[in-house]
C-alpha cells in the first residue's frame, strides 16, 4: 500500500466518523422534538378533557364527532357513544334549535356563530343556560373541514340577570304606583327618572324631560328655591324643602306647593353621581292655610290704598281664580273698580255701567253665582269676552244700614262649582272691604284741607319715581375710560365747566358718550346731590314735547286725566339734560329760551308761573350752526346754549383708547355673564384697532358684548363676521362717493309752477329709491342728503313721503338688513 492510498483511507475513515456523529446528533434532536410534541399533545388533551366548558367537534354537516370529558361531566353524560354521529342541532329545542342551526351555517361559511340557549342536564334535569360559540376548523388549504362548538355554563349569570329584571320590575311598579313624585337627576341635574306621578302632576311626559336639565324644562325651579336645594344635595347633603311655591307647574297651569326631599345618589365607591328626589303635592293643604292667612294676616295690617289691592290678590290666591275685583257703587247704575287682580298681576282700574252685566243682581243686594256660560248669559258685556271669562261669583258690600256700597267679584276662565266655603270666604272679605271703603270715604273728606301738602307730596313722589326709573335703567357706561389726547382734553374741559352753573352744549356723533359727559359734569358740580333729569327730544312726538318739559294740568288737552309734573319741575335744584336738542319744535324753542333767561315757565293749561333753578346741559349729534343758518333752530337759543361748548371726538379719532376701552368692556361683560376671560388675542386687538367704528363707543360695546357671549375659552377671539365693515353688507365711504348723483335727480325737470316743497319731496324720493329706502349708515339716504337721520324722518313725515307713495312706474326696491322705512 502506497503512502497516498494510506492517506486516502484515513480521510475516508475520518469522514465516516464525522457522519456517524452528525447522524447521532440528528437522532437525538428528533427524539427531543418527538417528546416535546408528545408532551404538548398530552397537555392539550388534558386541558380539553379537564375543561369545565363543553367542547365538541362536529363535522361539516353538524354531526357530533367528539366531546371532552369535562363537558360530559357538566352535562351528566356517562357514555358518549350513543350520541356520536348524531345531529348536534337536534339536541336543542324550540327557538334555541333555530339559533343552533344558524350558528352552524355561519361556521360552515367561515364565520362564527353565537347564541345563548337552554339545555337541561341528562340525569338530574337541572336547568342550565349556555353561551355557545361555533367556529370553523380549517385544513391545510385554509378551508373549513370540521366545526368547533364551545358551550359555557352561564346559568348563574342568567339567574342574576333574571333577578335584576325582577328587581327592576318591582321598582318600576313601586315608582309607577307611588302617590308621590320620584325623580333621579345626574351630576348635571339632568333628569334620569321621572315617574308617572310627576307626569300627571306637571303634564310633562318622561320622554320630554329625560336627559334635559331641570331648570331648562321648568325655569321657575330657580326662583322657587328648588334649584338651590338640588345643588346642596350634589354636595352630599340631605335637603328638606318644607313648602316651595312653583308657579304654573301643574298640568293645567296652576301654581303648585311642593314638599321635597333631595338626597345624594352615590355609586359603589360612595361618589356622588346625582340626586334622588321625592316630591309631594301639598297644594291643597297649603291653600287651606293660605286662605286662613289671607283673611287673618293678609289684610289685617293693610290699610289705605294698599288694602284693596291686597284684598283682591289674596282672594284670587285663596280661591285659585284668574280674576278678582272690588268696586265702589252707590247708585246701582255705574261701578268703579277700586282694585283688579288679572291672573298673576294687578290690572288697570276701570269703570262700567252695571246694566246687562252679571253685577246687576249683586248690586241689588243678592249673592250671585254662575257656574259656566257667563258670556252667553250676558252677551252685551264685552269685557267678559276680553277676559275669556267662563264663570262668576259676586257678593255685595253692605254698610251698617244694609245699603249696597259696592261689591266683590271673582271670575275664572273655566267652570266654577258652587262651593259654600268659597262663598262664605268672599262674604267675610266683603264685610271687611265695606268697612274699609266707609273709612276711606270718611278720610277723603279730610284730605281737601291738605291739598297744598298733597301737591308737594306728589311732586316729591314723581321725583322719586323718576329717580327709581333712572336707577333701574342700564347705562351705557359706568365710568369714563380712555387716555388719548383727545379724551384727556375733553375731561379737562369737564373739570373746568363742572363747578359752574352755566349752560353747556355737548356736540358729537351718535354713540360717542354725550350722556356720560353730562353725568360727569353733573356729578362734579354743586348740584350733584340733586337729580339729573334726562329728556331725549328726538324720541318724543312733537305734540308731547311741551308736556314732557313743562308739565300740564288736568284737562289741559284730550287725554290729560290728571296733573303731570314736567321735567323742568322735577329737575328743580338739579340738572336737566336735553339730548338731541336740535329736534325741538320751534314753539318749544321759544319757551325753552324763556326758561334759560327768566328761569320761569307755565305748565300747559295753567296761567300760574312756576320758577325753577335748573342747570341746562344740551347735546346734539349734528351741527347746530348749520341748523341756525337753515332757519331750523333759533340763533338766540343756540348762542344761549353754547356758552360752554364741549366737542366729543368720535372713537375713530381716539384709536389709542381702543385697547383700554375694549379691556374695560371685556372685564364688565365677563363678570356679568359669569365667563372666565383672562386676555384678548392680539389679532383681535389688531382687528378692532383697524376698524373705523362708525357707531362709536356704543358699537364697540355691542361688539365686545357679543364676542364675550360667544367666547368659549379664556382668551377672547373676535370673528371677522362680528364687524359689519368686514362683511359684504357694509359699504365704504368710497362706495358712497361712487353713487351716480345724476341718477338721483328727478327725471322730469320741475315746472315753473312747482313749489320748493314739491321739488324737495321728489328729490328725497329719488334718493330713497336709490338707497332701497335705507335711511342710516354709510349708504343711507341721510348720508347722501347730508342730513341727520332724525331730521330726514321729520322732513319725510312733513312732506307725506311714505314707501307706498312712490310712483308705480318707479322700480321696486330690494329689502336689506339695514334700517328701512316702515311708515
Amino acid at each position: 500500500m502506497t503512502v497516498s492510498e494510506h492517506d486516502r483511507l484515513q480521510a475516508l475513515e475520518s469522514e465516516l466518523s464525522n457522519t456517524k456523529a452528525e447522524l447521532a446528533r440528528v437522532a437525538r434532536e428528533q427524539a427531543l422534538a418527538a417528546e416535546s410534541l408528545r408532551a404538548s399533545e398530552e397537555l392539550k388533551s388534558r386541558l380539553i378533557a379537564c375543561s369545565r366548558d363543553c367542547i365538541k367537534i362536529l363535522d361539516l354537516e353538524g354531526r357530533l364527532l367528539f366531546m371532552n370529558e369535562g363537558g360530559m361531566q357538566v352535562l351528566e353524560i356517562c357514555d358518549i357513544g350513543p350520541f356520536l354521529n348524531s345531529c348536534w342541532v337536534e339536541f336543542w329545542e324550540g327557538a334555541d334549535r333555530e339559533a343552533a342551526q344558524a350558528a352552524v351555517r355561519a361556521a360552515q361559511g367561515g364565520g362564527i356563530g353565537h347564541f345563548v340557549g337552554y339545555f337541561e342536564t341528562r340525569t338530574s334535569r337541572q336547568p342550565r343556560w349556555w353561551d355557545v360559540v361555533v367556529s370553523p376548523i380549517y385544513d391545510a388549504n385554509g378551508k373549513p373541514e370540521r366545526l368547533l362548538a364551545l358551550s359555557r355554563d352561564v346559568t348563574q349569570h342568567k339567574k342574576n340577570e333574571t333577578a335584576l329584571c325582577e328587581a327592576i320590575q318591582f321598582n318600576r311598579e313601586i315608582m309607577e304606583g307611588a302617590a308621590e313624585g320620584i325623580i333621579v337627576y345626574d351630576a348635571e341635574l339632568r333628569y334620569q327618572l321621572f315617574n308617572p306621578f310627576m307626569e300627571r302632576l306637571t303634564g310633562k311626559r318622561s320622554q320630554e324631560v329625560l336627559g334635559r336639565v331641570a331648570t331648562e324644562v321648568f325655569p321657575r325651579l330657580g326662583p322657587s328655591g328648588i334649584e338651590t336645594a338640588l345643588k346642596r344635595a350634589l354636595q352630599g347633603e340631605v335637603v328638606q324643602v318644607a313648602d316651595a311655591l312653583v308657579p304654573k307647574h301643574s298640568a293645567d297651569g296652576r301654581d303648585l306647593w311642593e314638599s321635597c326631599t333631595f338626597a345624594p345618589h352615590r355609586d359603589a365607591q360612595e361618589n356622588v353621581i346625582g340626586v334622588i328626589g321625592l316630591v309631594r303635592d301639598v297644594t291643597e293643604r297649603h291653600l287651606a292655610e293660605e286662605t286662613f292667612r289671607s283673611i287673618v294676616v293678609g289684610t289685617a295690617s293693610a290699610t289705605g290704598n294698599d288694602f284693596f289691592p291686597s284684598l283682591v290678590r289674596h282672594l284670587a290666591t285663596a280661591l285659585r281664580v284668574r280674576y278678582a275685583f272690588i268696586t265702589d257703587c252707590d247708585d246701582q247704575k255705574r261701578a268703579k273698580a277700586l282694585a283688579f287682580w288679572n291672573n298673576d298681576q294687578f290690572g288697570e282700574k276701570f269703570e262700567f255701567d252695571i246694566a246687562d252685566t252679571p253685577c246687576m243682581k249683586v248690586l241689588n243686594g243678592e249673592t250671585c253665582h254662575y257656574k259656566e256660560g257667563i258670556q252667553s248669559l250676558f252677551p252685551l258685556d264685552t269685557g267678559l269676552g276680553d277676559w275669556g271669562a267662563e264663570s262668576y261669583l259676586g257678593v255685595p258690600m253692605l254698610d251698617r244700614e244694609g245699603r249696597v256700597i259696592g261689591h266683590i267679584a271673582i271670575l275664572d276662565d273655566k267652570p266654577m262649582d258652587r262651593d259654600p266655603r268659597a262663598i262664605d270666604l268672599v262674604k267675610i272679605f266683603a264685610a271687611r272691604a265695606a268697612a274699609e271703603l266707609k273709612r276711606q270715604r270718611a278720610e277723603t273728606k279730610l284730605q281737601d284741607a291738605l291739598q297744598q301738602v298733597q301737591t308737594l307730596q306728589k311732586k316729591l313722589e314723581a321725583e322719586n319715581i323718576y329717580l327709581q326709573e333712572e336707577i333701574s335703567k342700564e347705562h351705557n357706561f359706568e365710568e369714563i375710560v380712555g387716555n388719548s389726547r383727545a379724551i384727556m382734553e375733553v375731561l379737562d374741559r369737564v373739570e373746568t365747566v363742572a363747578p359752574t352753573d352755566s349752560t353747556v352744549l355737548i356736540t358729537g356723533e351718535t354713540g360717542c358718550g354725550k350722556e356720560l359727559i353730562a353725568r360727569a359734569i353733573h356729578s362734579h358740580g354743586s348740584r350733584k346731590h340733586r337729580p339729573l333729569v334726562k329728556l331725549n327730544c328726538g324720541a318724543i312726538p312733537t305734540g308731547l314735547v311741551e308736556s314732557e318739559l313743562f308739565g300740564h294740568m288736568k284737562g289741559a288737552f284730550t287725554g290729560a286725566l290728571e296733573r303731570r309734573t314736567g321735567r323742568f319741575e322735577l329737575a328743580d335744584g338739579g340738572t336737566l339734560f336735553l339730548d338731541e336738542v336740535s329736534e325741538l319744535p320751534p314753539d318749544t324753542q321759544v319757551k325753552l329760551l324763556r326758561v334759560l333767561q327768566e328761569h320761569e315757565f307755565e305748565p300747559l293749561g295753567s296761567s300760574r308761573t312756576i320758577r325753577v333753578n335748573v342747570r341746562i346741559i344740551a347735546a346734539s349729534n349734528r351741527d347746530l350752526e348749520k341748523a341756525v343758518q337753515e332757519g331750523r333752530f333759533r340763533a338766540d337759543l343756540y348762542y344761549r346754549l353754547n356758552v360752554l361748548p364741549i366737542v366729543l371726538p368720535p372713537l375713530r379719532q381716539r384709536r389709542s383708547d381702543i385697547p383700554l376701552l375694549t379691556a374695560f368692556f371685556v372685564e364688565r361683560f365677563a363678570r356679568q355673564f359669569g365667563k372666565q376671560i383672562t386676555g384678548i388675542a392680539q389679532d383681535t386687538m389688531d382687528l378692532l384697532s383697524r376698524y373705523d367704528w362708525p357707531g362709536n363707543i356704543r358699537e364697540l360695546q355691542n361688539v365686545v358684548e357679543r364676542a364675550v357671549v360667544l367666547s368659549r375659552g379664556p382668551v377672547l377671539k373676535l370673528g371677522a363676521d362680528l364687524l359689519p365693515a368686514v362683511g359684504a353688507t357694509m359699504a365704504s365711504t368710497d362706495e358712497v362717493a361712487d353713487l351716480d348723483l345724476d341718477d338721483l335727480q328727478p327725471h322730469d325737470s320741475p315746472s315753473d309752477s312747482s313749489s320748493l316743497e314739491e321739488v324737495e319731496k321728489r328729490h328725497i324720493q329719488r334718493v330713497l329709491q336709490k338707497t332701497d329706502w335705507v335711511i342710516e349708515g354709510e349708504r343711507g339716504a341721510a348720508k347722501i342728503l347730508d342730513l341727520h337721520p332724525n331730521t330726514l324722518r321729520s322732513r319725510m313725515k312733513k312732506l307725506g313721503i311714505e314707501r307706498s307713495s312712490l310712483s308705480p312706474t318707479l322700480p321696486a326696491t330690494k329689502s336689506r338688513s339695514h334700517e328701512a322705512i316702515t311708515n
